[in-house]
């Protein structure tokens, strides 16, 4: 009976320090849709030949 009581008074202080639980959010409302629009331009189609600008190395950047 005791533990119980104990059990009890850790969870209303816990209450008391922290307060409730926010509400909970549902799956839906966490990921909102938006339709992409095309782009144009340099950044808007994949070129194998410009790709190189981009490629990134660790060991390349260090000089390894």
């Amino acid at each position: 009976m005791r533990k119980e009581l104990g059990n009890d008074a850790a969870a209303a202080a816990r209450y008391e320090r922290y307060g409730a639980l926010p509400e909970r959010i549902r799956f839906e409302d966490m990921s909102e849709e938006v339709e992409a629009g095309r782009s144009s331009g340099e950044h808007g189609s994949y070129t194998p030949e410009g790709s190189w600008k981009y490629y990134s190395c660790l060991a390349l950047d260090l000089g390894l």
